[in-house]
């Protein structure tokens, strides 16, 4: 992969201690032993090098050790949107304190399958390990391990049809829905997982809509991390909201919806 991608990543918020960054759809946050880079860590290494030794590692499988410079979440390789930093050790502890006390809200734009008639919703259901791919996560039957408490908040922003040559629907119209969700927990793939297990899954989604054509122009998980809230070392709540990037803008004019 070309370095050019990094060239995308843009700085959305700093303050001494942290740092909100917009990543773009394609990029991956950090090495996980397998993949090749470039790494969003390679340009946290570059902008920040104060949070080099900020963070914590993990082991692969094979025990290998990932620097995971300045990381306290990440997003999925094919979302893009604010994703927030660490560039010293006591903006990594208090921002891990926030996430595991669930006070950060992170929201999200996602166009989704179908047509989600009611204007918002909860989806509370346990998340487990797929018990038929290694690879997904599942919130139907057949989960196999531990299973952990899951929820999402969701608010329909619009809907809209479109014509899918590839669709099985006799007609070749399919409807679509963009909407906002909120996690309240942090499971990995929730908000695909769940909406996947409402029949709703995300456009174009490589995992978990591996049966549907991709649509709306979209070559990647239909999924963008629009907006991010947190408190600040002293007390202060800040909020940022990451640019919609032009793939969601050209799919929301092809059904019609404000955005």
């Amino acid at each position: 992969m070309s370095n050019e991608i990094l060239d995308q990543v843009k700085v959305l918020y700093e303050d001494t201690d942290c740092a909100v960054i917009y990543k773009p759809a394609g990029l991956m946050v950090h090495a996980d032993g397998r993949s090749e880079g470039p790494f969003l860590t390679d340009w946290v290494l570059k902008k920040y090098p104060e949070a080099a030794m900020v963070g914590e590692t993990i082991l692969t499988p094979d025990g290998t050790v990932i620097q995971r410079p300045g990381i306290v979440h990440r997003l999925d390789r094919e979302t893009s949107g604010a994703l927030l930093i660490a560039r010293t050790s006591a903006g990594h502890e208090s921002l891990k304190q926030q996430f595991k006390d669930r006070t950060i809200q992170k929201k999200y734009l996602a166009f989704v399958w179908g047509e989600l008639t009611e204007e918002f919703g909860t989806i509370n259901r346990p998340i487990g390990r797929s018990g038929k791919d290694f690879r997904r996560w599942s919130a139907q039957r057949g989960m196999r391990g531990e299973m952990r408490d899951a929820e999402t908040y969701w608010t329909r922003i619009g809907t809209g049809s479109v014509e899918i040559p590839a669709s099985n629907n006799p007609s070749g119209m399919e409807k679509f829905t963009l909407l906002e969700a909120q996690p309240k927990t942090g499971r990995t793939h929730q908000i695909r997982v769940h909406f996947l297990a409402i029949q709703h899954p995300v456009v174009s989604d490589p995992l978990y809509a591996a049966g549907k054509p991709k649509a709306l122009g979209f070559e990647r998980t239909a999924l963008h991390a629009n907006s991010i809230e947190f408190a600040d070392l002293k007390g202060k709540q800040v909020k940022v909201i990451a640019p919609v990037p032009q793939d969601f803008l050209e799919a929301a004019k092809i059904l019609n919806i404000k955005l």
